[in-house]
């Protein structure tokens, strides 16, 4: 089974490199490593992405319907990484048994720690190819007749991408005009500050507008988030590792993993940033947060402390 891939990297000998370059709509045979040969006219590529992603038929309007799930990583993820992750969670969300065609969107970030502020910088130059090249095209799909559900998984810094991308669609009069939404946002260990997700903060207004829901599942054990780290030049608490403010939209959900974390890879030496791709609790919550037939407070890999916060058991 091929993957599907959005590639908005440069090329440099016949290869992906580090840098920001035009967009590529790759369909990768099984187990390749992305290369640049691997991209498909944008027309074919949404159809087979389409035809992946259906699931049925409306009884009553006779439209298709469909799940499409979009995943962003973060920093320091080369090509080849991104596709190892895309075929990780492409598998544990068919063994769960969603239907959906999985897209990975993969902006120009290093395979180097060091290089967190460049990443960051390329991250906020790919955002607009994320709002060209990917939500005006999800948008399209809404409005041609079709009834898919459009869903994006954010990891660290790809949080920041979107953030980002929904926040300059706002300012596009072609794609503002357009009532496009995505279902359900999840953003897991979010390198976003944590005053930015207010419901008064002009950064993320754009991002709670453009969903119906948004998740963040946050770890309080994330060394990668930690203030101190000097890649991460100081800059203010992260969502993902403080969780949501007080003051977040209705619509916005915070999930504290730490106690999971600290139960389970506590004394293993993880950093507590990338483990929740691997872990069955997460995968399950995850899995029922995107099928949405739950309430926030039901789903059944979460329980309610008694501040009624949400925990992943």
């Amino acid at each position: 089974m091929p993957d599907y891939i959005v590639a908005v990297r440069n090329v440099r000998k016949h290869a992906f490199g580090a840098e920001p370059g035009p967009t590529r709509f790759l369909k990768v045979p099984g187990n390749q490593r992305p290369k640049p040969e691997h991209a498909q006219r944008r027309a074919d590529w949404v159809d087979d992405v389409l035809a992946l992603g259906r699931t049925g038929r409306d009884p009553h309007s006779g439209e298709d319907c469909g799940e499409i799930v979009v995943l962003v990583h973060g920093y320091n993820t080369s090509p080849a990484a991104v596709a190892g992750r895309h075929r990780q969670l492409k598998n544990n969300l068919a063994a769960s048994g969603f239907r959906c065609a999985l897209v990975s969107f993969d902006w120009p970030s290093d395979d180097r720690a060091i290089n967190y502020l460049e990443d960051r910088s390329d991250a906020k130059l790919t955002a607009l190819r994320l709002v060209d090249d990917c939500i005006t095209l999800l948008a399209a799909t809404q409005f041609r007749g079709c009834k898919y559900n459009v869903h994006v998984i954010a990891h660290s810094m790809g949080s920041y991408v979107v953030r980002e991308a929904f926040d300059d669609a706002d300012d596009r009069p072609a794609i503002a005009a357009n009532n496009w939404t995505v279902s359900q946002m999840c953003l897991v260990g979010a390198d976003v500050s944590r005053r930015s997700m207010s419901a008064t903060d002009a950064r993320s207004r754009s991002l709670y507008r453009h969903c119906t829901r948004l998740t963040n599942y946050q770890n309080p054990y994330d060394r990668i988030l930690k203030l101190s780290n000097v890649k991460r030049a100081g800059v203010l608490p992260r969502a993902g590792r403080r969780g949501l403010p007080p003051d977040h939209p209705d619509k916005a959900v915070n999930v504290d993993c730490g106690s999971h974390f600290a139960a389970h890879y506590g004394d293993s030496g993880d950093d507590g940033h990338s483990w929740y791709f691997e872990d069955a609790v997460f995968l399950a919550d995850l899995v029922a947060t995107l099928q949405g037939d739950r309430d926030r407070r039901v789903i059944a890999a979460r329980r309610l402390d008694d501040l009624a916060e949400l925990h992943l058991r």
